[in-house]
């Protein structure tokens, strides 16, 4: 149970961590918001930015089971059902 635990929060916070590194790219490159809708409409394009990257990558996973490590490992957890 805990090796899986672990494999999900991997599998969730990669997709974080890429998300936030495309904003902070488009901030590099020059790409700037005024004050007002800079916050809410960055917090926006983060999370679409990590639900686009997970969606594309899992697709990509379900063809080709190595690429799964861009999500941080190579392996989805599995999660079992107990007998009640």
């Amino acid at each position: 149970m805990t090796h899986d635990y672990l494999i999900s929060l991997i599998r969730t916070a990669v997709p974080a961590a890429v998300g936030a590194l495309l904003a902070w790219l488009a901030a590099e490159a020059g790409i700037v918001l005024d004050a007002e809708s800079g916050t809410a409409l960055t917090a926006g394009v983060v999370a679409l930015a990590m639900a686009g990257y997970y969606a594309l990558v899992r697709v990509a996973e379900a063809r080709w089971p190595r690429l799964g490590i861009l999500l941080g490992t190579p392996a989805p957890p599995k999660y079992e059902v107990s007998g009640r």
